[in-house]
This record gives C-alpha cells, structure tokens and sequence, in this order.
C-alpha cells in the first residue's frame, strides 16, 4: 500500500544528476523530533485504532519519517477515521481500490489509452466530437503500428459532451505531467508518468464541477511517490482535492483561489497596513502575484522534499477529528449527515491551528480561513522592507518574491503563520 520499509528514505525524492539548480532541501530526519517508524507504531492500540493527538505536535516539530510518510498523510487528509480498527480500515481500502477499479475501467472504455501504460500529449477529438488525425497523435496511442491507417487512434465520433469535455482535457493533462518534477528520478520511468496521467484523467472523469485545471498535477505528484498503489494516492489525492477544489472552480468572471487572495489581502491590511497600502499602490492590491503559492501550495517556492515537510505540518496543525466523517457524510444522504452535527471535538485530538480556531469561536460563524493564506501572509510580512524599499512596479514585487524561491524555510514559515493568525484573530475581535 505504502513504499517498501526497506526502501531507502531519501531516494524516492532523489534529484537527477544533470539537474543542478533546483532549490536547497532543509529537512533533515532528527532524532527526537521527526515522527519515527516506532513512534507512529506506539500510537496504534493492538485493534488499530489511533491515537492521532499524540503525534500531532512531533509532526509539526520535525516533519514525519519517509518510510511512513504516505501512510500517516492518509489520516492527515481525512481518508480513513483514527477511531477504527486495521481490518475496518482494510476493508475500507479495498472497497476503495474496486470503486477506482470501476471508474478507470469506464475511462478506458471511452478512451484505451487508459491504463495501457502511455500518456497523450497532443489533442485526440475536437469541441465537436470528431477524431484527430494528427501523426503525433496515432503514434502515441499505437507507438507499434505508427501513425497508418484511417482511425488508426480506434476513436469513433463522439457526441455526448461531458465525453466530449472530458477527452479534451487528456492531452493538457499530459502535457503537464511531462513537466512535473522532471527533476526527479522517479520519474524517468514511463510507467511512473502514465499512472500520474491515469489518475488526473480518472480525476477529471468523476469531478464533473472542477474536471483537471494546470497545477493539479503537482499536487498528484507526491501522492504517486509515496503510496505505491494507484488506487490508493488516487484516493489521496481526491482528499486532498476536497480541501482544494475551490481554488480551481472557475466562472467566466472570477478565478476560485480570487476569495483566498481577498483574505490574504484583509490579513495583510491589519497585519501590515503600510505594506498593504504599498502594494495597492503598484497596482497589486488584488494580490494576484500569490496566485501560483496558494493554487499549489509552494511547490514552486520549495525544493520537493521541503513541500512535503511544508504540507505535513500545515494538516497536521489544520487536523480535526472529524475530517473523516464530513467528507464521509458529504457523500451520504442529508439525514445520516444532520444526525452528526452537535458531537463533541475532542481538543485533545486537534492540531493547533484548529484549536485556536475553536478558541475564537471561528467555526461557530463561518469556516476559518486555511493556514496557506497565513502562510503567504508571512512571507509577505518576512519581506515587507524589502519589498517597501525595492518595489517600484509589480514586476518587481514578482522578482522579490521570487528570489526567495528556494530560501525559504518551511519551518520558520509555519512558525510565522502561526504568530500572524494569532495576531490577526486577537486585531479581528477589536470593535
């Protein structure tokens, strides 16, 4: 399901040789602080159920070990409940693995390149349903017979528009996964790259309301590396998503992560007003030059390595116990999710963030902002004089924030999040 234990720690992120200027990678496995192998095993009772609260805060001290990295970002995101047991938990799985099973089965029906272990790069049917002919094409589909033969792709007409909608996007997915963390070992393998395009094509089929935008592929990524099953870094990374899928929804007048980078802006107005007023000033009060840091979560800003370390802390200080039942509920009928409101949180079983939430009494009126923005708003705080002084246009407000690109620290970044919530709800409660 995971990565083999036996496998090193550190080469499933292992950087090609010929690729040299990729950001630094600061975390480092310490001894004390890194939730080891052994302590994860001790939270476990001998039915398999979790005690989550005791790692939460070694999660976000030191990051989480390689070799149980994917197995603990599971119960980070919501796929399986804390409180059940390893053969409840088992059986969940593999209910899971036959559902993907089913739908992957049905995108290789509408289009065969599915599953076959290749990927597509070019357009196979345009907006009106009619097949491509296109060499690049024929070739990639059937690399053994070329590009011969009339309807050489086996593609019919198609009519049905969601069908239509759906293999549009295949060869934009593809031309994305070609492009995502190339710097990577890992996927120097064709079979590596055509399961990361099988489950964005999957992913595109059953979220109808978002489909794939760009930048999906980056989060998809580690998910492949570090659970070996393809069923189970697609149920990952539909977790995940879940969280996310707002950012990409999109109307012909606004973009979704636009309500992230309104509150990015109010945070940023109280935090540091003589910065906000700077940036309105140069025309970017919209904020949009943080676009790409809160679409895919600093995949940009960080080596591989530190993103995940990044990603890990922020869920586990974002963790609440009853993750797993809203997502669970949210697929069930509206009694069955009715009958779960007014249950007790344990505070115990929280990450920080969440607490600090519950303190204020956030969710008591609308859903707390995600530590991302924080996140953002403490690199913006961390540059503040040096954007004041050196920023005369918007171009130079991209050029300071992009040279920080691989000399952030994730660490010190979330400690700032932090510091600037805490500060932003105590601004925000004053009349």
């Amino acid at each position: 399901m995971w990565r083999d234990a036996g496998t090193p720690a550190d080469s499933f992120y292992e950087i090609r040789p010929e690729c040299t200027d990729v950001p630094k990678t600061r975390f480092k496995i310490k001894a004390g602080k890194t939730l080891s192998v052994r302590k994860w095993q001790a939270a476990f009772s001998p039915e398999g159920y979790l005690d989550l609260g005791k790692t939460l805060s070694r999660i976000y001290r030191g990051g989480i070990h390689p070799l149980i990295r994917g197995e603990v970002w599971e119960f980070l995101l919501g796929c399986f409940d804390p409180k059940s047991t390893f053969d409840e938990r088992e059986q969940m799985r593999q209910r899971r693995r036959v559902e993907y099973a089913r739908w992957k089965e049905d995108c290789r029906q509408m289009f065969p390149v599915v599953g076959s272990g290749r990927f597509i790069t070019a357009p196979v049917i345009s907006e009106d349903g009619q097949p491509i002919q296109d060499p690049l094409v024929l070739s990639q589909m059937n690399p053994d017979k070329g590009a011969d033969g009339n309807r050489a792709n086996g593609i019919e007409p198609v009519t049905d528009k969601k069908v239509i909608q759906w293999m549009l996007t295949l060869h934009q997915i593809g031309l994305d996964v070609v492009r995502t963390d190339r710097t990577l070992v890992f996927y120097e393998k064709q079979e590596h790259l055509s399961k990361l395009w099988d489950i964005l094509a999957v992913y595109a089929w059953i979220d109808t309301d978002v489909g794939y935008c760009q930048g999906m592929s980056d989060l998809c990524s580690p998910m492949i590396i570090l659970l070996e099953d393809e069923a189970d870094a697609f149920w990952c990374f539909e977790r995940l998503m879940r969280r996310l899928r707002g950012n990409f929804r999109c109307t012909d007048s606004s973009v979704g992560v636009e309500a992230q980078l309104n509150n990015l802006a109010s945070i940023t107005q109280v935090i540091d007003p003589k910065l906000h007023q700077h940036l309105e000033t140069l025309g970017g009060g919209d904020y949009l030059f943080a676009f790409r840091m809160l679409m895919v979560l600093f995949r940009r800003e960080f080596s591989f390595c530190d993103s995940l370390y990044l990603w890990e802390m922020m869920w586990a200080l974002e963790y609440d116990p009853d993750l797993f039942s809203v997502y669970e509920e949210s697929d069930t009928d509206s009694e069955k999710a009715e009958g779960s409101k007014g249950k007790a949180k344990s505070i115990r079983q929280c990450g920080k963030y969440e607490r600090e939430n519950m303190k204020s009494g956030a969710n008591n009126s609308e859903a707390p902002l995600p530590i991302s923005v924080f996140l953002v708003a403490s690199v913006l705080k961390d540059k503040s004089s040096k954007l004041l002084t050196e920023a005369r246009g918007l171009d130079d407000v991209v050029k300071v924030l992009s040279l920080s690109t691989g000399n952030l620290d994730a660490k010190k970044a979330c400690t700032g999040a932090m510091k600037l919530h805490k500060k932003y709800l105590k601004k925000a409660k004053k009349p």
